[in-house]
C-alpha cells in the first residue's frame, strides 16, 4: 500500500478582521479553496477583533471545503475572537484549537 501525503496549507492574518478587510481577506482564502486545497489551518493570534463579516468570510471557506471533502482548523484564537464564535454558536461548527501542534493533529 502507498501512503498519500496531503499538503497542509497555513494562513496567518492579523489586525481587525472587519467590513472593511473582511473582502481582501475573503479574496486570498478563496484561492486556496479554488485550488481545492484539502487542509487548511488559519493562525487568528494577531487578529484583535472580528465581526459578522468576518465570521462569513470563515463559514464561506467552510462551505466551499465542506463540498470537495477539504478540513479547516482555526487555532491562536484571542478570548475576544472565541467569544465572538461562541456567541454565535460556531465553536460547535469550526474545529477550534489552541496552538499550531493542536491544528495539524486535528487534519492529520
Amino acid at each position: 500500500m502507498r501512503e498519500v501525503q496531503t499538503e497542509v496549507k497555513a494562513a496567518l492574518f492579523e489586525g481587525d478582521l472587519d467590513f472593511h478587510s473582511s473582502p481582501e481577506v475573503r479574496s486570498e482564502l478563496s484561492k486556496l479553496a479554488d485550488s481545492q486545497t484539502k487542509k487548511i489551518i488559519i493562525d487568528l493570534k494577531k487578529v484583535s477583533y472580528i465581526d459578522s463579516s468576518g465570521l462569513a468570510t470563515f463559514v464561506e471557506l467552510f462551505q466551499r471545503m465542506k463540498r470537495y471533502g477539504g478540513e479547516l482548523v482555526l487555532f491562536n484564537l484571542t478570548q475576544g475572537v472565541r467569544s465572538v464564535f461562541e456567541i454565535a454558536k460556531l465553536d460547535s461548527v469550526f474545529r477550534l484549537a489552541g496552538s499550531e501542534q493542536e491544528a495539524l493533529s486535528l487534519v492529520s
